[in-house]
Order: structure tokens, then C-alpha cells, then sequence
């Protein structure tokens, strides 16, 4: 039974997480003490948090490693049932606003980010709904539309917040799972170009975020204005060069870069660690999401297979946008960098996730087994 246990699960994903998950406590840490001082008079004020967080996920990531992903589909109306109900409370006076945007729900010392539980709600109801829409999925009106109507209620919530970064990431995962559903191409085809029509209407309402979508492409002639974060970052990433200028030694986290532990912590891991250290990050972002495509692949039940490429989606979808924020190779959406930026909802829900495919992962391999035990000839 111990050797079945160690043997079912998939630990090349577990090591690369966790692996990962202590690297990010740590720099948010190097990157986050300056600050930290600044405001709370305690160095340790956000690594506190951001490990009270991560003693908090390790038995939910065990608990959801070991819980049956195929229940999920039992619990799938619940679950957009609270997402709905997380949203609305965000806006009454549970709701808690930083930085003139009311996103969080603060209950007693911890602030809950419900958009980001939102991120893998979304997924198992769209793995869920699909699966069983297998027979007429070539059918817009039957098969497609009718879940997206949920998709379209989360993202008007998020929206509500402002949060278009989240909101966006949130609708190409739902695209991305109806494709890979075995939509048409014109049903994608027309999806795609009424949420790149409602990106952009969006976008162009609010002066604010036509700023920060344009800035980026040149960010020095507003050096001190919307192209601060950016300048900023690539001075950091200059600074560290290929291996770094040492673990602690940033200038740019010493209050120059804002969100220095959060949207830009891998600026600091530039400056710090070098080129080098970001290789490891990628790197290890890298391997997560192959294993959930390999996961993916491998499995044979139409709801598993969505779910863990829907969590692989998700995932990756963070990592550009953060990535490509941080480099100016993108606009900048305020989305995190999975397992590394500081935030107790986002690391949290990240590691559930990777539970979720460990799970899955944990399923393939014993129908395998079951699979060969049954094809072995019988001997008398």
C-alpha cells in the first residue's frame, strides 16, 4: 500500500511546485522588506502573510491531490453559485478596496480575492458542462452558447471591480476550453471576434487603462507617469545581467519599482539572480505546464482531459501576461506570476490547482495499471 502510494503520484510535478512555491517565498521576502519597513515599520510584515498563506495550502493541496476529481462534476452548480455569490459580496461593505479597486473580501486578518478562486471554479464548470455536450457540440445555440452565458455574468462581475486583466484571462481560458471541446471553427472563429470587440470597447472607455495599454510601447516618454513600473523594471533587469547582483542586493525594490513583490517580482528576480534566475522560474513554470499537457493527454475521461487543460491554460495564461509585462513585450494587466508574486488568493488557489491535475495524474496511472493487469495472459 506505501509503495502504491509513492508510485501512483506524479512527483515530478509535486517537487517543481513546491520547489517553485519556496522560491517565491523568498523573494518576496528579498523584495518586499524595504517596503515593508517603509509602510508597516516590520520587515517581516508581507512574508508573514504570504507564509501564514502557504502553511495554509499545504493540507488543501493534500486534501485536493486525494479527492476524486470526477465529484467535481456533483458540485459544479454549487460551485458557480458561489462564485456569483463571492463576486456580489466584494461590492458590499464586506468588500475591501486597495489601490481604488475593490477586488477582496477581508475576513478577520486575511483578504480574500474571490476572482481568483473564480479562476478554477470557471474551469471545472466549463470541463463539466462540455464533457456532456460531447454529442452536439458542432451545435452553437445547444452546445456552445448556453455556458458561456455564466461566462459572460463572471466576467460583467469582475468586471464591476475593475479587473480587466483577470476578466481577460478568465474569458480566453473559456475559449480555449471551448476549443478544445471540438467546437467549429467558425463558432471559434465568431467568439473570438466578439471578445476581442468587447476587449477593446473596454479598453477605450476608460482613459486610465488606454494608458496603461499603450504605455508599455514606449514607457520613457512618460518616464515618471504610466511608464514608471516599466522603466524601471528594465533598469533592474539591466542591473543583474546574467547571474545577478546577489540575493538581497537589489537598488530597484529600495521603493524605486513599485509593486516590486507583486506584478514585478521577477524584475527583482532579474536584478538579483541574474539571467539565470529566470531561467530557473520559466523553467520550472515550464515543466508544471507540460506535465498538466501530458496529464491532459493521457487521460481518458472527456471531463478530466478538459479539466487539466483548462488548469494548464490558466496557468499559462498568468505566466505571459506577467512575463510579458515585466519584459514590455505586453501591456501591463496586474496579474501575477504563478507560485512567485506575493498573494495569499493567488498562491493558494495555483497550488489547489496543480492538485487537481496531481490528482488526475494519480488516476491515469492506476487505470494504466488496471489496464495492463487486465491484458496480462492467463497462466495456469
Amino acid at each position: 500500500m506505501k509503495y502504491s502510494f509513492i508510485k501512483d503520484n506524479d512527483w515530478v510535478l509535486i517537487i517543481t511546485t513546491f520547489l517553485l512555491a519556496g522560491f517565491g517565498l523568498l523573494m518576496v521576502f528579498s523584495s518586499s522588506y524595504v517596503l515593508a519597513i517603509d509602510k508597516f515599520n516590520n520587515p517581516y510584515h508581507f512574508i508573514t502573510r504570504q507564509a501564514v498563506w502557504f502553511l495554509l495550502a499545504i493540507p488543501a493541496f493534500l486534501f485536493f491531490m486525494h479527492f476524486p476529481y470526477r465529484l467535481y462534476r456533483k458540485l459544479a452548480i454549487v460551485i458557480v453559485g458561489l462564485m456569483v455569490v463571492s463576486l456580489i459580496l466584494v461590492k458590499t461593505p464586506l468588500g475591501h478596496e486597495v489601490g481604488g479597486a475593490q477586488r477582496w473580501i477581508r475576513i478577520g486578518p486575511l483578504n480574500l480575492q474571490p476572482s481568483e478562486f473564480v479562476k478554477i471554479g470557471i474551469v471545472i464548470y466549463l470541463a463539466h458542462v462540455y464533457s456532456k455536450k460531447q454529442v452536439y457540440i458542432d451545435q452553437f445555440i445547444k452546445g456552445v452558447l448556453p455556458p458561456l452565458v455564466v461566462v459572460a455574468v463572471i466576467f460583467g462581475l469582475i468586471m464591476l471591480q475593475p479587473d480587466l486583466g483577470t476578466a481577460t484571462s478568465i474569458l480566453m481560458v473559456s475559449l480555449l476550453i471551448v476549443f478544445f471541446s471540438g467546437a467549429r471553427f467558425r463558432h471559434l472563429l465568431g467568439l473570438g471576434l466578439v471578445g476581442g470587440g468587447l476587449f477593446a470597447t473596454l479598453a477605450i472607455t476608460e482613459p486610465y487603462r488606454i494608458r496603461r495599454l499603450t504605455s508599455f510601447t514606449d514607457p520613457f516618454s512618460d518616464q515618471f507617469g504610466d511608464g514608471l513600473q516599466l522603466v524601471n523594471s528594465y533598469i533592474a533587469i539591466a542591473h543583474g545581467g546574467l547571474t545577478g547582483t546577489g540575493l538581497g542586493q537589489s537598488v530597484q525594490k529600495l521603493l524605486y519599482l513599485p509593486e516590486a513583490h507583486t506584478d514585478f517580482i521577477l524584475a527583482i528576480v532579474s536584478e538579483e539572480l541574474g539571467f539565470l534566475g529566470v531561467i530557473f522560474v520559466l523553467a520550472c513554470h515550464g515543466l508544471i505546464l507540460f506535465r498538466g499537457v501530458i496529464i491532459g493527454t493521457r487521460c481518458k475521461s472527456p471531463f478530466g482531459s478538459l479539466l487539466a487543460f483548462g488548469i494548464v491554460f490558466q496557468i499559462a495564461i498568468q505566466v505571459i501576461f506577467n512575463v510579458g509585462a515585466v519584459s514590455g513585450l505586453l501591456p501591463i494587466t496586474g496579474i501575477p506570476l504563478p507560485l512567485v508574486s506575493n498573494g495569499g488568493s493567488s498562491l493558494l488557489v495555483t497550488l489547489v490547482s496543480i492538485a487537481i491535475l496531481a490528482n488526475i495524474s494519480r488516476n491515469n496511472i492506476r487505470q494504466k495499471r488496471l489496464n495492463q493487469h487486465e491484458d496480462e495472459p492467463l497462466t495456469a
